[in-house]
Formats: structure tokens, sequence, C-alpha cells
């Protein structure tokens, strides 16, 4: 089953249109749209190896293979749910987006969402990322797991471990397209991203089991690059618009003298306290709903 990992990562290093170097960054378009291609194709292999073990030892019927996937039927309420709970866990950091960086108004708009994915890295970040690697990750390798002895729990925590070593080449890639930066720093950054990637990939596989769809865990994951870690420590500092600015004094440039305008600082304890105490209720939110919002009648295993 690990064979998945390298089918998903190895083709990135055949190809020198892929394959990083140190004037080739992983960011740039042509890497990233040759690597959405790669990655297309493992998880059409991968999928149809599945399907045809799934085929042979579970049960003839799509439907039912479709459903052990977890890619049909599509319960929008538990999606919905899911995405909530994942949310919770981020209420510190989406007061300091929304409110105190006064993101609020591009989301009711949704300029930034059409700005971010008219780019090749937030289509990569926010679209083909969270769903090629949730499919590997949860669809495909999870229920060939629960073919085995192993228990919920140890699928839980174990099979993340593969979605976290498939992040290790960012080691290499750093230090290739960083070669100024120390090792050890370099190492640090690797063993950290690999953590909380391990950690998320309980997450995800909790919430894949339980509502046994993979489009839950798809959704949180996008939500999660998006959001990215949460701050825990430091002083939330910005600015807020907290009442109208008229498009005339935005012409003028008056925006400093409008008296709704919040100046850099000046409320800054404040968002901090605020941030801190969201990101604890959050989490302590998160905690209490974590089995209410997570319950669906389509569940994989009981847990």
């Amino acid at each position: 089953m690990s064979s998945y990992t390298i089918i998903y990562v190895l083709p990135f290093y055949l190809s020198p249109t892929t394959r990083p170097s140190p004037s080739l960054s992983r960011d740039a378009p042509s890497v990233i749209r040759a690597r959405i291609r790669l990655v297309s194709a493992s998880v059409t292999v991968s999928s149809i190896v599945t399907i045809y073990v799934l085929s042979i030892t579970v049960t003839p019927s799509a439907v039912e293979i479709f459903r052990l996937l977890g890619w049909y039927p599509i319960p929008l309420p538990e999606i919905a749910q899911s995405l909530l709970l994942t949310a919770l866990l981020f209420a510190g950091p989406l007061f300091e987006k929304g409110v105190v960086e006064s993101g609020w108004r591009e989301w009711i708009r949704g300029g930034s969402l059409h700005e971010t994915l008219s780019s090749w890295i937030g289509w990569r970040n926010f679209v083909a990322g969270p769903i090629t690697e949730e499919l590997v990750f949860r669809s495909l390798l999870i229920p060939l797991h629960l073919l085995t002895s192993m228990t919920p729990s140890q699928i839980i925590f174990l099979c993340p471990l593969y979605f976290g070593i498939a992040h290790i080449h960012h080691f290499y890639e750093f230090t290739l397209t960083h070669p100024h930066t120390p090792l050890v720093p370099a190492l640090v950054r690797s063993l950290i991203q690999f953590g909380y990637t391990t950690v998320f990939g309980w997450f995800a596989t909790f919430l894949f089991l339980r509502s046994g769809s993979v489009w839950a865990a798809v959704l949180a994951h996008s939500f999660c690059n998006w959001a990215g870690l949460p701050r825990v420590w430091g002083k939330v500092e910005g600015s807020a618009i907290i009442g109208p600015v008229g498009k005339e004094e935005r012409q003028r440039g008056k925006e400093d003298e409008d008296p709704v305008q919040v100046a850099d600082g000046k409320l800054a304890i404040l968002w901090t306290v605020a941030y801190y105490a969201l990101l604890f209720l959050g989490a302590g939110a998160f905690h209490k709903c974590l089995w209410p919002l997570t319950e669906s009648r389509r569940a994989l295993v009981k847990i």
C-alpha cells in the first residue's frame, strides 16, 4: 500500500519538466501544470487497482464500491457539518483574516476566491492538491486497510503516516531552491511540515470514516490549506474598517481621515485578546462537536 505513495510522488522526479532544480521552482506554472497531469494519471492508475481489489474481495457492485471509496452518494449535510467543524478550529484565524484584515468584504464579493483560483499556485493548493491527495490517501488507501485486521483506531493513526511521508520530498526541493539556507533550519521546516500533515491526516481519516464521504475530507483539506497554521503566539496587528468609506473619499486618498477607520496598532491589544479567546473557544467547541457533527448513517465503520 505504500506503493501508492511512491506512485504519487516518484513521477515528479522522472521528467525535467517536473523535477525541481536550483533554477526551477516547484511553484513555476509550467511545473505545476505538468505535475497536475502526472498526479491525475497516478490517481487514475491507483483507482483502477483499488476498484479491482474491492471487486474481487468485497463486492462486484459498482455502487457499493463507490460507497466504500466515499465517492457516491454525495451527502451534502455531512459535508457541510464537516466544514463547519473544521472552521470551529480556525475561529481565531478567521477573525484575524475577516475582521482584523477586513477580508470579509472580499469574501462577500467573492473576488479573492476568483483571484486565488485563477493562479496555478491557487489551483494546486486549493483544488488539485486536496482532491488528488484525499483520493489517494483517504479514498483509496483506507478501504484497503479496512480489509485487514487493523482496528479503526489503528487506521486513523497509522494510515496518515503515508500522507506525511509523501511531503518529506519537499525538504529536497527546498534545499535545491534555497541553497543558502542552513541544513538544520531546512530540516526543522520539513519535520514541522511532516508533523502537521500527519496531524491533519488523523483528522481527515476520522472525517472520512465517520462521514463516509471523501468530499468532506477534500473540503476540509482545501480549507486548512487556505487558513494555514493558526498563530499560537505574538500580537495580532492590522486595521479594520468598521464602517463605509465613500467612493469619493477613496479616490481622494482620504481613508485615513474617515473616523470609522481604525488605524494599525490602536486596537492591537483588543485584537490580540479577541483572537486568542476565539482560538481557545473554537478549540473547545471543536472538541465538543467532534462526534455530533461527524455523525452519519453512511459511516464506513463505527468508531
